[in-house]
């Protein structure tokens, strides 16, 4: 009757007591008293997320990751807050139905939300999908101008200029992961001191503000079937009010081109630089044109882009080669990291992307 492709059977140590969970949700939402069934989205963001399945009922259970846990990161409240003063304005992103902050159902704070279906786009089109160059041209025209409408919103009249403090943000960006990325640093990164230099010293000034989603990319939504369409955009815990041309640059950090060097294609696993997908100019362009925003400056950001991608890749690799995690595909982030930050210092004098 479903055919969940999307999610796999719960994790071993990543299960909770279904039976509370279910008695909390027919207290708090008006559910037929069936059996529960649980199931889990293998996605590779930070929180876990869960199909919940309660008769005809779906819908989406959220938590923070097990462990210890820095202060401030996988706040439930303030990431099911934010969805719901955005919801009404902008309707891709899942519509929450209830937080619960009470952690002895589950040990740890979660919410719910409506489960959207659609088809995520990785690094391969699903199995015998009608896939043609005019098909590229259909989601790089939906992935940037569902950026333009997520951009529009006006986010005071949704209530949601407290979730943010643009002043300063491109600043503590730069900083932060500047110091992040010396904090786990390894071994020698040539070109790095150049490169943090050249984001501190070339700091372009913010003209916009707007809200941002902070990790906009093609696998953090959900596409119709002919992928003419978004259906959704999931994966707010980065979300915030700042400058919308920052979004506009982390996307385009992680779309990757026909022309980009192999190492890129692999930092990155997508379709995007399949034939009939826009390049990154071409998005811009559509961005400039339907917002009428200035973007000369997009360059900068483009840049701090693979920056921020090496310090999260070399995150990895530290907690890897300090032996916390022993999962082998991390063995290379390191070298991976190492090349994002000579090509970010690279294309600094550049100008070209």
């Amino acid at each position: 009757m479903h055919n969940d492709h999307d999610v796999i059977e719960v994790r071993k140590g990543e299960d909770f007591d279904r039976e509370k969970v279910k008695a909390y949700l027919m207290e708090n939402l008006n559910l037929p008293d069936k059996p529960m069934e649980v199931k889990q989205f293998p996605s590779g963001s930070s929180n876990l997320t869960y199909l919940i399945r309660i008769g005809d009922w779906e819908a989406v259970l959220r938590r923070p990751p097990f462990g210890p846990l820095p202060p401030k990161a996988h706040d439930m409240k303030r990431e099911s807050s934010f969805l719901s003063k955005l919801h009404p304005e902008f309707n891709l992103v899942p519509k929450p139905y209830v937080l619960c902050e009470d952690e002895s159902i589950i040990g740890a704070p979660f919410y719910v939300m409506e489960r959207k279906r659609g088809i995520v786009l990785n690094d391969k089109f699903p199995e015998g999908a009608d896939v043609t160059e005019e098909t590229g041209a259909d989601i790089s025209r939906a992935f940037i101008e569902t950026l333009v409408k997520l951009h529009d919103v006006d986010y005071k009249k949704a209530g949601l200029d407290e979730f943010g403090y643009p002043e300063g943000f491109l600043e503590r960006q730069v900083q932060g992961w500047t110091k992040r990325f010396l904090r786990v640093k390894t071994d020698d990164t040539p070109r790095f001191d150049e490169i943090s230099k050249w984001l501190a010293d070339h700091m372009p000034k913010s003209h916009y503000i707007s809200v941002i989603h902070n990790d906009y990319k093609l696998n953090n939504m959900l596409l119709t079937p002919d992928f003419k369409q978004v259906v959704a955009v999931f994966d707010w815990e980065m979300a915030t009010i700042a400058d919308p041309l920052f979004d506009l640059g982390i996307a385009l950090g992680y779309w990757v081109q026909n022309d980009d060097p192999d190492f890129l294609k692999q930092v990155l696993p997508t379709v995007t630089f399949l034939p009939g997908f826009y390049t990154r100019r071409q998005l811009i362009e559509i961005y400039a044109d339907k917002t009428n925003r200035n973007v000369d400056d997009i360059h900068y950001y483009i840049v701090f882009a693979y920056f921020k991608l090496a310090g999260i890749l070399q995150q990895i690799y530290y907690r890897y080669k300090m032996g916390q995690t022993q999962d082998e595909r991390f063995a290379t982030y390191g070298e991976r990291a190492k090349n994002l930050i000579q090509y970010a210092a690279e294309i600094s004098n550049k100008q070209s992307y």
